[in-house]
């Protein structure tokens, strides 16, 4: 049990990022725009990026410590691209100041740069199957409002859910929860 890869490219959430999707949904990319976006941890600031945007690109200064280097800093800018949506509207894109391809996340370092770019991998890249079936048992359980762990047995039937949905939901959850149990005492019987 938790024996995915545990090394190798380092993780989207390892990174810090600049969504362009919450950036327009708050309004923050008309142009002449100038904010600050920060990043706290525990209530206390840990980093910052200075932004300013302009028609069709958006600027980016701050400083960056590579794993506990010197301090440089950094003035980077994005290009924005905008795509038609079917129903109407466009869609707001990045576009990587390295490769030039289409984004909707920059993660900060010593520049802004895709997932590509980067290197990096997403979390659920290194899931063995394990891993894997007891997160989908438990985003079930969540859904179900369910105490936590697949050893906690079965909860009720959440109010105003239909039986239907939840008896496939109560087949789903098991089918995964028996994956992780079987995998279990597979390796417990190798040992």
């Amino acid at each position: 049990m938790g024996s995915g890869r545990k090394y190798g490219k380092r993780c989207t959430d390892n990174m810090r990022s600049v969504d362009v999707r919450n950036l327009r949904r708050d309004g923050l990319l008309k142009p002449g725009s100038v904010f600050e976006l920060s990043w706290t941890w525990r209530g206390k600031a840990e980093a910052a990026i200075a932004v300013a945007v302009t028609a069709d690109r958006v600027r980016f200064v701050y400083c960056n410590s590579e794993r506990g280097g010197p301090w440089e800093d950094v003035d980077c800018t994005a290009m924005l691209d905008h795509t038609p949506m079917h129903f109407g509207g466009v869609q707001t894109w990045w576009r990587c100041p390295c490769c030039h391809r289409r984004a909707a996340l920059l993660y900060v370092g010593r520049t802004m740069a895709c997932r590509h770019c980067w290197n990096l991998a997403y979390r659920s890249e290194r899931e063995t199957e394990e891993d894997r079936a007891l997160r989908r048992a438990g985003r079930i359980r969540r859904r179900l409002g369910w105490e936590p762990g697949i050893a906690n047995g079965r909860g009720t039937k959440p109010k105003g859910m239909h039986w239907r949905t939840f008896w496939k939901l109560c087949a789903e959850h098991d089918a995964y929860a028996n994956q992780a149990l079987g995998m279990l005492q597979a390796w417990l019987r190798r040992r």
